[in-house]
């Protein structure tokens, strides 16, 4: 035996124990001063809205699950992206939850087409009923070669038509030009009826409208009182012709970089943010029609049975247009939630 080994040997155990206890107590210094893993969550919304509310909770919920660990970064109203960019920047990590409309994937899958399809679907029952079904949950990993993973579906509502005239009949579309957002089936909606539709922002609705730029658009009562479109519009039809609804979704590679018992807190935590959301959504939406109403400064259109009846045959062909596109399972599966 060397003198350095007799002299290890010879090392009392306390002094043993003092170099573990100090090496331990290192260790959980480090962990307790290392910073939380930050999830950045984009949104282009109002806090106040339910997809703001939704967000918040989120936020919560998370960092009261997991302390000092994980940090929720809340970002409303575009302050980092916009409608056009914050998907490109959830691939690039600079953000890791965005909830776009889910007619914004039209360049990722066609298949949630299906949610812009005119009157497919009877009220928001029945959409949530699709979404929570087999196939509307396989809808959520539909874009996931592409590097996108939906983690739900949040609502805002049924879409109404307005315009500075009466909408009553299809034919009262005629020539008339609507505002509408970037989705190849909405375009094809207003072609059905000979109206004009123009890809515009949404931020952009309400100037459009004011100077008769456009003469309608279509939207839910929440973002028609929000946006005070009804200012602007001396009609709105209570058609319930489509959905307006969202994704939540992040980038697959960042969802996998989670650890597996992090991630299904933080899936619950958005789970719950996203029953909230909801919830609020169809208060909303209620509250909102009426303060519509009891303003008096728009007229509402009910259409008849027999009248809404027309719209739906003169619309319904879209179906066909897109079901390759979209998939003819898809849509069976979409107008089967209407069955209560």
């Amino acid at each position: 035996m060397t003198k350095l080994q007799d002299k290890i040997g010879k090392q009392p155990l306390k002094a043993m124990m003092k170099i573990a206890t100090l090496a331990s107590m290192l260790t959980l210094s480090l962990n307790v001063f290392a910073a939380p893993v930050e999830i950045k969550f984009s949104h282009v919304v109002a806090e106040n809205t339910p997809k703001g509310q939704m967000a918040l909770k989120f936020k919560e919920l998370v960092e009261q699950r997991l302390p000092g660990e994980y940090k929720v970064s809340v970002f409303p109203n575009s302050q980092l992206f916009g409608d056009n960019n914050e998907l490109a920047a959830l691939l690039l990590n600079d953000v890791q939850l965005v909830a776009p409309s889910l007619s914004k994937f039209e360049r990722y899958t066609k298949k949630l087409q299906v949610f812009d399809l005119p009157f497919l679907f009877e009220d928001m029952a029945a959409v949530d009923r699709f979404q929570q079904s087999e196939a509307g949950q396989k809808l959520l990993t539909s874009m996931r070669r592409k590097g996108l993973l939906g983690l739900g579906y949040l609502h805002n509502g049924m879409k109404q038509f307005s315009a500075n005239d009466p909408l009553t009949l299809p034919s009262d579309a005629k020539g008339k030009k609507f505002r509408i957002m970037a989705s190849d089936v909405i375009a094809a909606q207003f072609d059905a009826v000979d109206a004009i539709p123009v890809k515009k922002p949404f931020s952009e609705v309400f100037t459009l409208l004011q100077t008769r730029a456009i003469d309608g658009q279509e939207n839910t009562w929440s973002n028609i009182y929000s946006k005070k479109f009804y200012e602007v519009q001396s009609h709105i039809t209570e058609s319930n012709h489509g959905v307006l609804d969202y994704m939540i979704v992040t980038s697959d590679a960042f969802w996998n970089s989670l650890p597996k018992d992090k991630r299904q807190i933080i899936k619950d935590s958005l789970d719950e943010a996203i029953a909230l959301g909801n919830k609020i959504a169809m208060t909303k939406n209620e509250e909102d029609k009426q303060a519509i109403l009891n303003s008096k400064r728009t007229q509402l259109v009910t259409l008849t049975p027999a009248q809404r009846q027309q719209w739906v045959a003169i619309m319904k062909p879209v179906w066909a247009k897109f079901e390759d596109k979209v998939g003819k399972d898809v849509i069976r599966a979409a107008e089967a939630a209407n069955n209560k």
